[in-house]
């Protein structure tokens, strides 16, 4: 934090946004149509966050008090009613919304309905929006560091022409280092300080900051400080390091939900800087777990070479690291940090085992379609028996052949008495060779940061909102608890519009 006392601006802008996601793409729409003059900044050269490497398939609602019963319950106790409730109703919201937004450049938006992960009251409720097509638009032309699903490029790339038609200046490649706050003790905010390519430049903002700047996921310190287990591995981007976060305590931002984060588990590839989680299977409902069919080729053991978690949770995605968290406290170990996947000649054939995140230009790999390229690197181990497979990896001979043969028994009778993995999941592991490869909870992104209220404001260790700061998106998102499939590109929607709003709503300092 920086006062203002001894600070001369170079620039003047209402609103200064950091951080050029959807998020912050969104508040900076919603603000400018509001009246306000905008500056919209991000550290990186390319815009677009973690978002724009996503499905893009945006959380909706049908019904918003049905929502907020469903989102109340997920979120545990530890959001507010209020900022759920306004995260509910903007939900009801997204589609018509996405449509207006879609006039700029003639995107298809599409519905699909898809119900939330779990059988909460309310869960039927929702479904998804995307974009389906763009006239004239390549994602992988246009964003070619992404290289993955289409579908968070097509809703990026819709908000990018609606912050090109207004006209919106924006800073890329100029981090933001400081928030400049008044020099009177009142913690108001003030400016920012922002290191460009030709220097620094301080930006007086004459209404508020926005900090849409996401979450944590690639600072080593902080996941080492809020998280119990340790290492976590980074499947997305090298961008989040938290400087948000780190701004708004500086003022003396409250945090919360800093423990929670979206992930799984998967490969540390020693070129690779990033995760590679395993291939993601379809989600499924607790109560309908007949409608998980696709089969999943491996299991996952321990150092010990024990079977001890179902592979296959409802929403694998976000909770399947979960049980690797175990800590021993005879050993004073984590018995599960690195695990291994194990699979059998017939899963090799079946698919890719790993999925590569791509949000780097300088940063590429691609999973070989066979398995093979990754057995001849040596990431995945072979051997012909289980028990050289277990000196390979250095587990518990008698163990891992232990976990194959109940693993085997169990598939024979098609349920998983131990762990509850859907039986359409279940297949044999007996055709050698067989493989093993280490895998290690991975993050995609963090849901922790600074608390805010309904309107966006962060609040203090006080409860008292820090006045003119605001947040936006995935930091300090309001997911507590369990996530929701594209919940946080809803939330990234939501919130933008409601701080970019009420931002622009009040009176300018001077």
């Amino acid at each position: 934090m920086t006062s203002d006392a001894t600070v001369k601006f170079d620039d003047e802008y209402d609103i200064v946004i950091v951080g050029y996601g959807y998020a912050g793409g969104i508040a900076a729409i919603e603000a400018h149509d509001a009246g306000a003059r905008i500056l919209l900044v991000d550290k990186m050269a390319n815009p677009g966050g973690i978002s724009v490497c996503s499905y893009g398939a945006m959380r909706s609602a049908h019904n918003a008090d049905q929502a907020f019963k469903y989102l109340k319950t997920t979120n545990g106790g530890r959001t507010s009613d209020s900022v759920v409730r306004a995260l509910a109703d903007g939900m009801a919201k997204i589609e018509p919304y996405m449509r207006k937004l879609a006039e700029v450049n003639g995107a298809v938006v599409s519905p699909r309905e898809k119900v939330a992960n779990y059988p909460f009251e309310g869960y039927e409720t929702f479904y998804q929006t995307l974009i389906e097509e763009i006239p004239n638009f390549d994602p992988a032309a246009h964003y070619p560091h992404v290289r993955g699903a289409p579908g968070g490029a097509r809703v990026f790339k819709t908000l990018e022409d609606n912050v090109a038609q207004r006209g919106i200046d924006i800073w890329l490649e100029a981090p933001v280092e400081n928030l400049i706050a008044s020099r009177d003790g009142s913690k108001e905010v003030r400016g920012v300080i922002v290191r460009r390519t030709d220097g620094v430049r301080t930006v007086k903002a004459n209404k508020a900051v926005i900090l849409a700047c996401g979450g944590f996921e690639a600072n080593e310190e902080m996941k080492r400080q809020y998280w119990q287990m340790k290492p976590v591995l980074a499947a997305t981007t090298n961008s989040n390091t938290g400087d948000g976060i780190r701004m708004s305590q500086e003022l003396g931002a409250k945090l919360w939900h800093m423990w929670h984060y979206h992930g799984s588990y998967g490969f540390q590839h020693p070129d690779y800087p990033y995760a590679i989680r395993m291939k993601r299977l379809p989600d499924w409902i607790p109560g309908r777990e007949a409608t998980a069919v696709v089969q999943m080729t491996w299991i996952v053991v321990d150092q010990h070479g024990k079977r001890y978690m179902n592979e296959n949770p409802p929403y694998t995605q976000d909770t399947s690291h979960r049980p690797m968290e175990h800590y021993d406290t005879v050993s004073q170990s984590f018995p599960r940090i690195p695990s291994h996947v194990i699979f059998d000649e017939v899963g090799r054939r079946r698919y890719r085992v790993g999925a590569p995140t791509r949000n780097d230009p300088d940063a590429h790999y691609d999973w070989s379609d066979d398995n093979m390229q990754e057995i001849e690197s040596g990431l995945l181990k072979k051997a012909e028996t289980i028990a050289e497979l277990a000196k390979l990896i250095d587990v518990d001979v008698d163990a891992l052949e232990a976990s194959l043969a109940r693993w085997n028994e169990l598939c024979s009778t098609k349920n998983d008495v131990d762990f509850g993995r859907p039986s359409g999941t279940m297949m044999k592991i007996q055709r050698p060779p067989f493989y093993a490869g280490e895998v290690w909870p991975v993050v995609s992104n963090t849901q922790g940061g600074p608390e805010h209220d309904a309107k966006q404001r962060i609040i203090d260790v006080e409860d008292k909102p820090i006045p003119r700061l605001y947040a936006a998106g995935e930091m300090g998102s309001a997911w507590g608890h369990l996530y929701m499939s594209g919940g946080n590109l809803a939330e990234c929607l939501v919130t933008g519009q409601i701080a970019g709003r009420e931002a622009a709503g009040i009176e300018a300092w001077e």
